[in-house]
This record gives structure tokens, sequence and C-alpha cells, in this order.
């Protein structure tokens, strides 16, 4: 490698950002102290004429071309070219995707930058995650205006482990307890009905749900929060305010946390 100005170059040329391709030149650049090697990165390469300019640039200055190419004839257009020019290139992800083509039997999508949209999918869950912390159980009603989703309901009617779910599948969620004592914040009326789902259960079978609640906290299963006539109270209370909101109505008594959040997740996930 000719060495200009006591910097050798090594030219990174990508489909997508280029950062994978960096990132293993400098890890090994790391090895030889970095000896001063100019790395410079080309993203976004897409034609034909780019990959001439840089073959072109290379063998000037005797420079190799390290790449991560995943479309197949950009990837071969390169590679014939620099040996055509006697330019050195470097292949950074190809045999990785041909090793796990051949360990899976699949083929690979040949899709520029799909790192990217996993980092970007994955980021976007933990937003959704910590957004349902924050407003979980009506903590802040400001959360209500920011939510893609909210959850109304009772006390014990899963509204927490659904928003956590539903959190998983990138969605934002608040959830509101409804009390007969509690007056339910502005934000729930203000919002559109679409956004809001109601969720409804059995007196009997939220009874059952209290009552086991009751017992891992060590108190009686007689108390009020138990009550069969207080949770009526508290479910017609419910109805009327989810009425008042106009949004759709889930009776969860006989499903599990999963199916509901199914149900949810159908109706919000096309919008």
């Amino acid at each position: 490698m000719q060495v200009i100005n006591n910097h050798p170059i090594v030219y990174v040329v990508s489909d997508s950002v280029g950062e994978t391709a960096e990132l293993v030149v400098k890890a090994a650049a790391s090895q030889f102290n970095h000896s001063n090697i100019d790395i410079r990165r080309i993203p976004y390469v897409e034609d034909e004429e780019t990959i001439e300019e840089v073959i072109t640039l290379a063998k000037e200055v005797n420079a190799i071309i390290a790449f991560t190419l995943v479309i197949p004839d950009k990837k071969q257009y390169l590679i014939d070219q620099a040996n055509k020019a006697g330019v050195t290139t470097v292949d950074i992800i190809g045999p990785m995707i041909g090793k796990i083509q051949d360990l899976t039997n699949k083929q690979p999508r040949y899709e520029p930058g799909l790192v990217h949209k996993l980092d970007e999918d994955y980021f976007r869950k933990v937003e959704a995650i910590e957004f349902a912390v924050k407003y979980d159980d009506g903590r802040d009603p400001r959360g209500i205006m920011r939510a893609d989703v909210i959850l109304v309901g009772v006390s014990r009617t899963s509204k927490t482990p659904l928003s956590q779910y539903l959190a998983h599948k990138r969605l934002k969620v608040a959830n509101v307890p409804l009390v007969p004592e509690v007056e339910p914040p502005a934000e729930l009326f203000s919002v559109s009905p679409k956004k809001c789902v109601g969720l409804t259960i059995s007196p009997e079978k939220l009874n059952d749900i209290r009552a086991e609640r009751l017992k891992a906290l060590g108190l009686k299963a007689e108390a009020t929060y138990a009550n069969v006539e207080r949770i009526k109270v508290e479910l017609e209370y419910a109805e009327k305010i989810m009425s008042k909101i106009g949004c759709p109505v889930i009776d969860v008594s006989n499903k599990a946390v999963e199916e509901t959040a199914n149900l949810i997740w159908n109706m919000f996930s096309g919008k």
C-alpha cells in the first residue's frame, strides 16, 4: 500500500451507511497501532459510476477498498473492475452471508441497511416500554395525549400487563384506572375515542382475582376491594365512563393477556 503523506488509505464502500466496514477496518488497524491509516468512507453507493470513481482513486494512491455491498450485481461489478485495475478489495460481509446461507438453507434478502432498521426497531420498542412504565395507572395524565393507545378499566383488568405486552409491539400505551370516587382526567375526553379501549370483566371473575390478590398481600379476602357489591358499583361506573368516551370495550373475563393484547394490536396495527 502506497503511503501518501505517511497515511495509508483504505476506502470504505457501502450501499448503506458504511459503519460496519469502517468498524472492521478500525479494529484491524488497531492491531498495528492504527498506523495512521486514513479511512475514507463512501456510503450509499448505488451506481456503477461511483464504483468506477472509487476504483480510480484507489488505483492512484495504491489504496485498498473494503466494502459491504450486499446487492449482488453491484458487488460483482466492484470486484471485477477492481481486479482489472489491480486494486485490492476486501469483502467484509459477503463471506458471512454465504456461510449463513449454507447454514440456514435460506436466501438472503440482499437489502442494504437492514442492521439500522433493526436498531431503529429496537429503540422504538425501548421507548414504548419506558412510556408504558411512565404512564402506568394514570400517574401522569399528560401521557394520554401522547399515547397510541389508552386503556381504561377498573383495577385488576390487566391494564398494566397489557400495556407492557403492547409496548413490545412498539405501541405507546397509557392506562387509566376508573374508580367511582376519582374523577377521570379531562384528557381522556379530549382524545379521539378511537385511541381508547375499555376493559370490562364479570363481577364474579373480578371478585376471584381480587380475593387472590389480597391473599397474596397477606390481607383478608373479605376486604371492600373484593366485595361483590362494591365490584358491581365500580363496573357500572366504568361502563358509564366508557360509554361517555365512546370507545370499543373488550370483556377480559375469560381471556388470557396475550389474547386480549392481540385483539388490541389488530385494532391499531394497521393505523
